[in-house]
């Protein structure tokens, strides 16, 4: 097996605003698998609060590349329990070759991704679409740019109830809130009992992740659903967030792959808990892996390619209903472009 990357900057179309602060390129690494005559690619987005750079990716794999070149690779899963010992302190690069490995199996068999899992009932959520923190003006302005049937509205500001009071005279789609961790349990409450009246389905990470008594006070009391984020991120939180949150937000970044994801996935059923599956602001080649996950998900948050401004890949169909489209070719069913933008991009060349 034959493994190499490429890392990129991508434009946003906006300023990407949250709670934590505000960033206008999304730095990207896409991994490269070729074995057997097959290629399958990976993405993982770096997010500054989580301390994995891209150029901390690419050291790790470079000081492993021989170890990953090696494995005698036949199924994903056995490939992702390799690599989760081989990078233990890198769940983002995992991730971007967990998902490459189960693009390359997808392409090997001859399926997409999302038929070679089971399903009991086969469930079609709409993305939503993310309007991030900025003025009141420049947030309905993104709004009444793309009409969409469900937005993602990022808070955690001193305005927050204003800010969702001028937004809902613009529409009346759906809003999720979603707080990355903003707020105070009691200020939450005031906020969320607001909110219930001005259309939200629910409120994502409204409390730090270590607040657990906080975050048990907001549970009982709270008149709309809430969804662990930042206090779900590996395996191991989802019995950890029953009985504080309604719900788990899955991103494959965070939790290293498609592999965990479906376990965890499992286990949130188990404890009759809905499933999220986020977005980290992935381009089409992540956005991908999120989608083929859609029949297994009650939300779906798969708007990447529909926030940036540049791509790498083709092959997802974004409907203004909020429906995602999916190839039936085998694998992800992405085409990766490999274009080289010259002016943001950290790294010239695949190596």
């Amino acid at each position: 097996m034959k493994v190499s990357y490429q890392s990129y900057n991508l434009k946003f179309k906006y300023p990407f605003g949250i709670s934590r602060g505000t960033k206008t390129h999304q730095p990207t690494l896409i991994v490269e698998l070729q074995h057997l005559g097959h290629t399958g690619f990976g993405e993982a987005p770096a997010i500054s609060y989580y301390h994995i750079p891209v150029e901390k990716m690419i050291e790790d794999l470079e000081r492993k590349k021989i170890f990953t070149e090696k494995f005698a690779f036949t199924e994903p899963d056995r490939y992702w329990h390799y690599l989760h010992h081989l990078f233990p302190a890198n769940s983002f690069l995992v991730c971007a070759l967990d998902i490459a490995g189960w693009d390359l199996y997808g392409k090997i068999k001859g399926k997409p991704l999302k038929e070679l899992w089971p399903l009991q009932a086969a469930l079609n959520p709409c993305t939503d679409y993310t309007i991030g923190i900025d003025t009141i003006d420049k947030m309905a302005e993104k709004l009444k740019e793309r009409p969409w049937p469900i937005y993602k509205i990022k808070l955690g500001t001193d305005k927050d109830i204003e800010i969702l009071e001028q937004l809902r005279k613009h529409t009346d789609s759906i809003f999720r809130i979603d707080a990355n961790a903003a707020w105070k349990a009691e200020e939450a409450l005031e906020k969320i009992q607001v909110f219930k009246d001005l259309g939200v389905e629910f409120i994502e990470q409204p409390l730090a992740k270590e607040d657990w008594e906080g975050m048990k006070y907001l549970f009982e009391r709270s008149p709309l659903p809430l969804i662990a984020d930042e206090s779900c991120v590996a395996e191991e939180d989802v019995e950890k967030c029953h009985g504080h949150f309604h719900g788990i937000n899955i991103k494959l970044t965070k939790c290293s792959g498609i592999t965990p994801a479906l376990r965890m996935i499992k286990k949130a059923r188990e404890l009759d808990m809905k499933v999220m599956i986020g977005s980290m602001n992935e381009s089409s080649v992540g956005s991908a892996a999120i989608a083929h996950l859609m029949p297994q998900a009650d939300y779906i948050d798969a708007d990447g390619p529909l926030l940036l401004e540049e791509d790498v890949a083709t092959g997802l169909i974004y409907e203004t209903n909020g429906h995602i489209h999916t190839s039936n070719q085998p694998g992800l069913g992405i085409s990766y472009k490999g274009h080289i933008f010259s002016s943001d991009k950290i790294s010239e060349t695949m190596h």
